[in-house]
């Protein structure tokens, strides 16, 4: 009799046997082909693959100073499976650091939360950036402390305590740094901000790797087949900056005790010159070690001096805006040079609207209306504008056409500058105000944004770009910090002709407008005898006291730098804007100051300026 059960049992038996084998084959293909774990058991055996940094790119300024450079460093690094029989004491006081400290910062290594591409088999980073005269302690006992290796590297170091704004400064990756890209590992270093990091691929290189070969002890026996895998690594570029040094540190100088900013840019390249946010702080305080410590404290600095005012403060512009205004109304056949509006004895009045002003003679036509900064003029070029019906079917209609002009001077969006942290301030457009009013508004309910007040706003970046464009009679190049890179090509943008929508014949006439109030209008105090200087005062109101503006240029002719100066609650455009902007023009384009003017340097450097009960 055949038994059926039997020949069942068989096929489970040899079922089993067959799933049994299949999930050894799995297993042994997710362990050796799947999984690198024994690789790197073999290879940390037999291999010691010691990463080689690149040196950083340096940069330079415009007439070749040094400004960052690269000293030696040293990284403390730690393979895990080789320690062993460590004197945890005598290592912690060889270092200067606390028993607690090494067991944190041992179990955060292990943290793959904390560091992603932990593995026991390579080296991770202990501590970094150990002095010079720490390593040198530390060297002699290293024989004593196994798995742990000393690793060189290079940090930065500054010329000069000025820019810090600008060039930034390089920090430790961060999980979201590593996971964007593959290039860093935990312990790796990258910019943070300034052109540290917006040239962050250009400035790091390429890594090496040197490979060592072991013996069965672990001990080092020496390069790997004498080197012939190892890779050298490749040196970041060197960077070149628009910025003139000694400019930058003048404009430190006078902006201290203050809130503000000072750009000045070459017309002609759209590189800036220099890039002044006050208050500022010493580049070298975010190097080393002590990094995060002096970062924390000027993030809770209530005066806030990490922050670029230069491209993230928004401002309204005041009377600086009027230049712009003129040019649009020209194109636009709402005005003629010639032309005058009504005597402005009491400012723009309409009814019960009154916009007040200074004062002057009048009724003034468009060149002395600039030069002595009349609102009454603008306010009436906007109000027509805005209610001609002829040119525009609706008040939308014309507010579109004004803020295409706008757009088309650099406002109202980002310029593009090559350092992070740029906004846009703002240009208000028909679309804003009808939610804002209900769609029922006209010129009259928007009139102080002819006198660049209201709603607009830019950065002290735009302020200086208008008066380069001005300078060059109706375009602008991008501007930008950095002049060239070795051996490459700035993008394509740092090089073209950004056109307006206003001709350049109109331009003319606001040169001169600008160069009379140099002469004789609001901005005497930028006069500088055998130099033509052109400019253009604003004071923008605030709810404490009004902010100090200057824009300009010089020379009229030719011009090789413009300009802009803003003081927070400094008071009238002629009180610190003129003046500053003034010295700054005379040292750029004589190189120095003369006597007389570096008194008065010395003076604006020693005033203070109130802010609510501090003085800062």
């Amino acid at each position: 009799m055949h038994n059926y059960n039997l020949e069942k049992r068989k096929f489970v038996i040899g079922g089993a046997a067959i799933v049994i084998v299949l999930i050894y084959i799995l297993r042994l293909f997710a362990l050796q082909i799947m999984s690198d774990d024994y690789k790197k058991n073999a290879d940390s055996n037999a291999f010691l693959k010691k990463v080689q940094f690149p040196a950083r790119g340096a940069i330079y300024d415009r007439n070749g100073r040094l400004m960052v450079y690269n000293q030696p460093a040293y990284d403390l690094m730690v393979v895990m499976r080789e320690v062993n029989n460590l004197d945890t004491l005598d290592f912690c006081e060889t270092l200067g650091i606390t028993k607690e400290f090494f067991i944190k910062r041992m179990a955060d290594i292990k943290n793959r939360a904390l560091n992603p591409g932990y593995s026991r088999y390579t080296e991770q980073l202990f501590l970094s950036q150990l002095p010079a005269e720490e390593f040198a302690v530390f060297q002699e006992k290293l024989f004593r402390f196994s798995g742990f290796y000393i690793q060189r590297r290079t940090t930065r170091q500054y010329t000069y305590n000025v820019a810090a704004h600008v060039l930034g400064d390089v920090a430790e990756v961060s999980p979201r740094d590593i996971e964007e890209d593959d290039y860093y590992r935990s312990g790796d270093f990258i910019g943070i901000q300034g052109v540290e990091r917006s040239y962050e691929k250009v400035l790091r290189g390429e890594k090496g790797v040197e490979i060592l070969l072991r013996d069965a002890r672990g001990r080092i026996q020496g390069k790997y087949q004498n080197g012939a895998y190892d890779k050298r690594p490749v040196p970041g570029k060197n960077l070149t900056l628009g910025l003139d040094v000694e400019l930058q540190e003048l404009g430190e100088r006078l902006l201290e005790g203050k809130i503000g900013s000072i750009v000045a840019i070459e017309p002609s390249t759209g590189d800036i010159l220099c890039m002044v946010s006050a208050p500022s702080y010493d580049p070298h305080l975010l190097v080393g070690r002590d990094r995060g410590k002096h970062h924390l404290e000027l993030s809770r600095d209530s005066w806030k001096p990490l922050l670029n005012r230069a491209v993230s403060g928004t401002y309204p512009p005041g009377s600086t805006f009027k230049t712009s205004q003129a040019l649009t109304f020209m194109q636009e056949g709402i005005i003629s040079p010639t032309q005058t509006f009504y005597p402005c004895y009491h400012g723009f009045v309409y009814g019960g609207l009154r916009v007040g002003c200074h004062a002057h003679g009048s009724p003034l036509p468009l060149i002395p209306a600039l030069a002595t900064s009349c609102n009454g003029y603008f306010c009436w070029g906007l109000y027509y504008m805005f209610s001609n019906r002829t040119k525009y079917k609706t008040v939308q209609q014309a507010m579109t056409t004004w803020k295409d002009y706008m757009v088309s001077m650099g406002f109202g969006y980002q310029l593009g500058v090559d350092i992070p942290g740029e906004r846009r301030g703002m240009i208000p457009n028909a679309a804003f105000y009808d939610k804002a009013y209900r769609g029922s508004w006209n010129g009259l309910t928007v009139i102080s944004i002819a006198i660049g007040q209201g709603e607009v706003t830019l950065t002290p970046l735009q302020i200086a770009n208008l008066g380069a464009t001005i300078a060059n009679r109706g375009y602008f190049i991008t501007p930008h910090v950095v002049h060239s890179i070795e051996g490459g090509r700035l993008d394509s943008i740092y090089y073209e002709r950004r056109y307006t929508k206003v001709e350049s014949r109109y331009y003319e006439e606001v040169v001169q407008g600008m160069r009379q109030a140099v002469l004789a209008g609001t901005c005497r105090g930028a006069n500088i005898p055998d130099i033509e200087v052109c400019g253009k005062t604003g004071t923008a109101q605030n709810r404490g006291h009004d902010h100090s503006a200057f824009m300009g240029f010089a020379p009229m002719n030719n011009p090789k730098i413009a300009i802009a100066v803003y003081v927070e609650n400094g008071g009238f455009g002629a009180v610190y804007g003129v003046p500053i902007g003034k010295l700054m023009i005379e040292k750029y384009l004589k190189g120095k100051l003369s006597p007389e003017s570096e008194e008065q340097a010395k003076v604006i450097q020693a005033k203070r300026i109130m802010y609510g009960d501090q003085e800062r």
